[in-house]
């Protein structure tokens, strides 16, 4: 695991410059969501919490700071089940232990998930102050985050948790350089080990996560939680064209894996999700991650370390195989 962040961080120095929106324009996913912890699993979130973590070169001297999209729920943006009643809090954290403990890697938020120090925290309700605006964390000085050579910089992270209601909040984050626009910090990165997000509820769109694949991977094994039916989820990387995966129907898991080839070592995989224009589900949320054959979660960069997978051989589609 270490050999694979080192070769991350000496390709994202000079391949990821301005990486910090989330999720980046590259994977097509239109917002992050938590649900408040009264909400049911089924609709979309299996545990109401989500960590993403940001990543500041150590270079940096200036502070930078972590802004929020639409942080309240109850608004344009939020999905509402039968009124509105959800509070939701954001809370920063850094210092030691912010990533370097295991429970801060996990898929559940149990034990010391909540790691480190924290530095801000806040709750959202209803109130349309922040409806589709901005709310900014900061100044943050760089120092204040755990120092990871593993990781690449110092390192914050951000957990969103409903503490209260059944609706789904909606949001996007930006790691930025002004307390008051999005500048990217040179260098900065995001990423999570879980994703929980929203899909388009136009047909034949098409979301991106991108793990990378380090020289020690023999096979992936993803996890996803709630797909509905909701068309296809597949692998696409420079020598593999449209490996299928296995999918989740309404309120359960699904997993399956993918063998990984020599020639996708050291590089990053696209796992594409392409709604079915057959089934026309709107406000379909998912949840979804991968291991390695040991069992060790892999990080989605918001923007593919060393670039997006160039398909270069023949088109062919690939089994599923279950696990």
């Amino acid at each position: 695991m270490i050999r694979l962040f080192t070769l991350v961080l000496s390709l994202s120095s000079s391949v990821i410059l301005f990486a910090q929106a989330v999720p980046a324009t590259e994977e097509n996913i239109p917002y992050l969501v938590t649900f408040g912890n009264e909400a049911e699993p089924s609709w979309g979130d299996d545990d109401f919490c989500q960590v993403f973590f940001f990543s500041v070169p150590k270079e940096q001297n200036q502070p930078v700071y972590i802004r929020v999209y639409d942080p309240d729920c109850g608004g344009a943006v939020d999905e509402m089940k039968s009124s509105f009643n959800t509070l939701t809090r954001f809370s920063v954290f850094g210092g030691k232990g912010c990533i370097s403990d295991d429970d801060s890697r996990s898929t559940n938020p149990i034990g010391n998930f909540k790691s480190g120090n924290m530095i801000s925290s806040k709750t959202f309700g209803q109130k349309s102050t922040y409806d589709e605006s901005w709310y900014t964390f900061g100044p943050l000085n760089p120092s204040e985050g755990e120092l990871s050579d593993v990781y690449g910089g110092y390192i914050f992270k951000m957990i969103c948790e409903g503490v209260r209601g059944d609706d789904g909040n909606l949001y996007r984050y930006f790691l930025s350089t002004s307390p008051d626009s999005n500048i990217p910090v040179e260098g900065g990165n995001a990423f999570t080990f879980e994703y929980t997000f929203r899909l388009h509820s136009d047909a034949w769109q098409t979301s991106h996560v991108y793990p990378y694949i380090d020289e020690d991977v023999v096979y992936l094994a993803q996890a996803n939680f709630d797909w509905d039916d909701d068309g296809f989820i597949r692998i696409y990387s420079v020598i593999t064209f449209a490996a299928e995966l296995e999918t989740s129907s309404d309120d359960n898991w699904s997993t399956s894996q993918y063998m990984i080839k020599n020639e996708e070592r050291g590089k990053s995989l696209d796992i594409q999700f392409t709604k079915d224009d057959q089934h026309h589900v709107n406000n379909n949320n998912v949840v979804f991650y991968v291991t390695n054959q040991y069992g060790e979660l892999l990080p989605f960069y918001t923007v593919p370390i060393g670039g997006i997978p160039k398909f270069k051989g023949k088109g062919r589609a690939e089994p599923v195989h279950r696990r």
